[in-house]
């Protein structure tokens, strides 16, 4: 869907190198993540020959991360491809402060976290529910040396954001990177909108929201302001259909981390004007994607 107010762009796709492709993803039905392998992951890191070498240095965590994962086991990271534009894209915007929701292993903290502070931001917020992934996380920044730029916040994102912002710590986001739970990004992009934390001049990267898809957050944020203000009246998308849109991935965590709540109370700012661009890239096994990797949000409508 394209609007006067809202446009999606494309880019082409860059060639892969096999080289650097992860081992495949385990077969539907197979469990690929949360089962040890993120502790062996820590061990793998820890143990490797060049840990001297290693510690101090995001670059060279980030290379013995994607060496376990090309050849121990698959790990859901963003990966190096899809990474490097996002990276890229915090050059430009050199936000002060960026928030990604979803921190998984820490490979995208590691990566982002070191690009924030490269370009002269202040703090990088790595939100994740998983307390387990969470303390991976914490070490593998602090061996790499970015404590004093990455900050880790364990809950769940909803009310992590809610906390950092009652408390002040989190007063706007300049740039937010959401890579967690699906059905949660257009619920938790309207509780910052709500919050004042997403406002004119923010941009939003999002990865999987083509594939294994994401339409009710690509509708929200292609939609028009009017097409907004209407179905905010109607209530039509503030809820979202969890299992008609999502299916097996709505259950990921759910076994481990219970049922997760969505903010469906917070209807968010029907009048920000979004412009999107879809980006071509490849997941860390190679597989050929398009994400909306780039949200900026142009404007606020009038609201009369």
């Amino acid at each position: 869907m394209k609007t006067p107010e809202s446009t999606v762009n494309s880019t082409e796709r860059p060639d892969f190198d096999e080289k650097k492709a992860y081992v495949a993803q385990e077969e539907k039905g197979t469990a690929f993540f949360d089962d040890g392998r993120e502790i062996e992951l820590l061990h793998f890191v820890y143990g490797h020959p060049s840990i001297d070498e290693i510690r101090g240095s995001p670059t060279d965590v980030l290379k013995a991360i994607d060496e376990y994962g090309r050849t121990k086991k698959y790990l859901m990271n963003v990966g190096d491809d899809k990474g490097r534009i996002v990276a890229n894209l915090i050059a430009e915007v050199k936000p002060q402060v960026m928030v990604e929701l979803g921190g998984y292993v820490g490979y995208s903290a590691l990566l982002f976290g070191d690009a924030v502070r490269k370009a002269g931001g202040k703090r990088y917020y790595s939100l994740e529910r998983n307390p387990e992934f969470a303390a991976v996380i914490m070490s593998l920044v602090d061996l790499a040396g970015l404590s004093d730029v990455v900050r880790v916040v364990v809950g769940s994102s909803a009310e992590s954001i809610k906390r950092l912002h009652a408390q002040g710590d989190l007063e706007h986001i300049d740039l937010m990177f959401l890579d967690h739970w699906k059905p949660a990004y257009t619920t938790d992009l309207k509780l910052c909108e709500h919050l004042k934390l997403v406002t004119p001049g923010t941009v939003l990267a999002a990865d999987n929201v083509i594939h294994p898809g994401n339409p009710p957050y690509l509708e929200y944020v292609r939609s028009s302001v009017e097409q907004k203000r209407l179905a905010d009246q109607s209530g039509k998308t503030n809820g979202v259909d969890i299992q008609t849109e999502f299916g097996r991935n709505a259950d990921m965590y759910k076994e481990r981390e219970g049922e997760e709540k969505l903010s469906t109370e917070i209807r968010g700012n029907p009048n920000l004007v979004y412009e999107s661009k879809l980006v071509n890239s490849f997941e860390p096994t190679g597989l050929p994607v398009s994400a909306a990797i780039r949200t900026s949000a142009l404007k606020q409508a009038d609201t009369r």
